[in-house]
């Protein structure tokens, strides 16, 4: 499932690998398209969890370029 908290951040939960890689692809797709209007920022995608992402367009990420992150928690 994608929720789109707005333009530039959108939510990722997925239970099962298959889904979590589709609608990671969907995601960054979706914030490309957004990052390319301004052609100022990147794309960030951070694994908060196994099964819960966001994608970002962020300031913090060359324009052009997609970003991992995880913030995985023991």
């Amino acid at each position: 499932m994608i929720k789109r908290h707005s333009d530039l951040v959108l939510e990722i939960i997925a239970h099962d690998p298959d889904t979590v890689e589709n609608d990671l692809n969907t995601a960054v797709e979706m914030a490309r398209d957004h990052a390319m209007q301004e052609s100022r920022h990147g794309i960030l995608v951070t694994q908060h969890s196994y099964t819960n992402y966001t994608v970002a367009v962020s300031r913090d990420v060359p324009y052009g370029q997609t970003h991992e992150w995880r913030e995985l928690t023991v």
